[in-house]
């Protein structure tokens, strides 16, 4: 019985020394970390890591998303670029591929080739 008692009382003394430990905190003990060496932080050590993991974990999520924000803005206006010199490229050989520009390119590199007046005629297989 007197075992249980101790027991009991150290169990008391322990919960009212933690209690005395929350309440008394000033700004030296703050500073100098001896607020962490608590029996009572140490005991939420666990959880306090699993936050900070939690915060590495959403702050590198946030860079990876800022990142690929940016190549996407990169890209589109690469694909606006290219897709801007595609529609050069596509009406500059439309014009040049017209008859009278090909005519006018055969004369000024004198090919020797002439423009033919009859119609192209259409073979049908029977």
């Amino acid at each position: 019985m007197a075992e249980k008692k101790k027991k009991k009382t150290a169990e008391f003394v322990d919960n009212q020394q933690e209690k005395s430990e929350l309440k008394i905190t000033s700004v030296r003990d703050l500073i100098t970390g001896a607020i962490l060496t608590r029996t009572a932080v140490l005991r939420q050590l666990p959880f306090i890591l699993f936050l900070v993991f939690m915060a590495i974990i959403y702050i590198s999520n946030r860079y990876h998303a800022e990142k690929i924000t940016r190549q996407t803005i990169e890209l589109q206006e690469e694909l606006n670029e290219l897709r801007a010199h595609y529609t050069s490229t596509a009406s500059e050989l439309m014009f040049l591929s017209r008859q009278s520009q090909v005519l006018r390119l055969v004369e000024e590199n004198n090919l020797g080739l002439k423009e033919s007046r009859v119609p192209p005629k259409k073979i049908v297989r029977k």
